[in-house]
C-alpha cells in the first residue's frame, strides 16, 4: 500500500502537530486497507457486510441467463437461484436483488472484481471453483442428460457411448459437462464449446454436434421452450471421474472473504431445502421437483473435496 501524500503545511503550525497528523493519517489508511480483499479492493467481510447490505437495502447478484436458473423474464429477474436467493436474502433483512448480467465464464472473475455481492446463476459446486470461491451448501441436485436429434440416429445415452461412437459433444462455455466427456473418452477435438442453452440446441440441429451436454432440468426446459424443435432429451445420467459420481449440485458463490455472509445466507437456505413442499412452491415452476431437493447429507465440503 503507498505511503500517505505529504500533509499541506498551510494546515499546521508547528512540526511536532505536522508528525501527528501524519501518524493519524497513516493509520487511517492502514484501517481502509484492512477492510478490503487484498488485491481487489472487495470488501471484506468482517462480520459487518450483511449489516452493510442491510443498511444499502440490496444485494448486487451476477446471473448468466441460463433459464431454469437464472434469467431475464421481461423486467423480472427469474428463475431458480434468483427466487431462491431473493426468499433467503429477504429473510436476513435485504429486501432487493440487483442484478447484472454476464457471461457464465466471467461469473466468478467478476464477483472477485466486485461487480457483484454472491452469484445467483445455479453454478455447480466443483473441485476447480471452490479453489477460487465460496459456495453456499447446495441448493438442488441434478443429474446430466444428453439432447439429440429426434430419434436418436447415433444411439447415444451418456458420454462414454459419445466416445465410443465418435460423436461431437456440446457444452456450454465454463460449465463441468466439459471436464466429464474428457473424462468418458470424449477427445477434446470432439467437445464444442457453446456460449449460450440456445446455441446448443441451434448446433445441433445444423448438424455441428451429434449431442448437447447439460443437466437434465435444463435440457428439458430448453426442449420445452423450443416445443417443435425436432430434438429429444434422453433418460438422465451420472457421470464419472477418475470412478467417482459426479452429482451436479449447485449453489450461490460469494467472494472468498465473505464467509460470514455465506454462514448466514445457509441458515436461511437450510429452512428452506429442510421442506420440500416449501421448495417446490417456490421454484416448481421452473421444473424443480422434490427430486431436486439436496438430501441433507450432501455437503459442499464433501463436493470441494471430492
Amino acid at each position: 500500500m503507498p505511503s500517505p501524500a505529504p500533509l499541506d503545511r498551510r494546515g499546521f503550525l508547528t512540526r511536532s502537530v505536522q508528525f501527528g497528523s501524519l501518524a493519524l493519517a497513516s493509520g487511517l489508511a492502514v484501517a481502509a486497507c484492512s477492510r478490503t480483499e487484498a488485491g481487489t479492493g472487495a470488501p471484506k467481510d468482517d462480520g459487518e457486510l450483511l449489516a452493510r447490505l442491510r443498511e444499502r437495502g440490496f444485494v448486487r447478484v451476477g446471473f448468466a441467463g441460463e433459464a431454469p436458473y437464472g434469467f431475464q423474464d421481461g423486467d423480472t429477474l427469474a428463475g431458480e437461484a434468483p427466487t431462491l436467493h431473493r426468499e433467503v436474502f429477504k429473510a436476513l433483512g435485504v429486501a432487493e436483488l440487483r442484478p447484472t448480467l454476464t457471461e457464465f465464464g466471467t461469473l466468478i472473475p467478476g464477483l472477485l472484481a466486485d461487480r457483484f455481492d454472491v452469484v445467483s446463476a445455479g453454478m455447480s459446486i466443483t473441485p476447480e471453483r471452490c479453489a477460487k470461491v465460496l459456495f453456499s451448501e447446495p441448493e438442488f441436485v441434478s443429474a446430466t442428460a444428453l439432447m439429440v436429434p429426434e430419434g436418436n440416429p447415433k444411439g447415444l445415452t451418456d458420454f462414454r457411448s459419445c466416445a465410443a461412437k465418435g460423436a461431437t459433444v456440446g457444452v456450454l462455455t465454463a460449465a463441468v459437462e466439459a471436464s466429464y466427456a474428457k473424462a468418458a473418452g470424449v477427445p477434446e477435438g470432439a467437445v464444442k464449446t457453446l456460449a449460450k442453452q440456445q446455441d446448443g440446441l441451434d448446433a445441433l440441429l445444423a448438424g455441428r454436434i451429434d449431442a448437447f451436454a447439460l443437466t437434465a432440468i435444463s435440457l428439458r426446459w430448453l426442449a420445452r421452450t423450443n416445443r417443435r424443435a425436432a430434438v429429444e432429451v434422453g433418460a438422465p445420467f451420472t457421470p464419472e471421474i477418475d470412478g467417482v459420481r459426479q452429482f451436479s449440485a449447485g449453489g450461490a458463490v460469494f467472494r472468498p472473504g465473505a464467509a460470514a455472509l455465506r454462514d448466514a445466507f445457509d441458515r436461511e437456505l437450510a429452512k428452506i431445502t429442510g421442506s420440500p413442499a416449501r421448495y417446490v412452491r417456490l421454484i416448481g415452476r421452473y421444473g424443480f421437483t422434490e427430486r431436486e431437493v439436496p438430501p441433507r447429507t450432501l455437503r459442499t465440503a464433501g463436493l470441494c473435496a471430492a
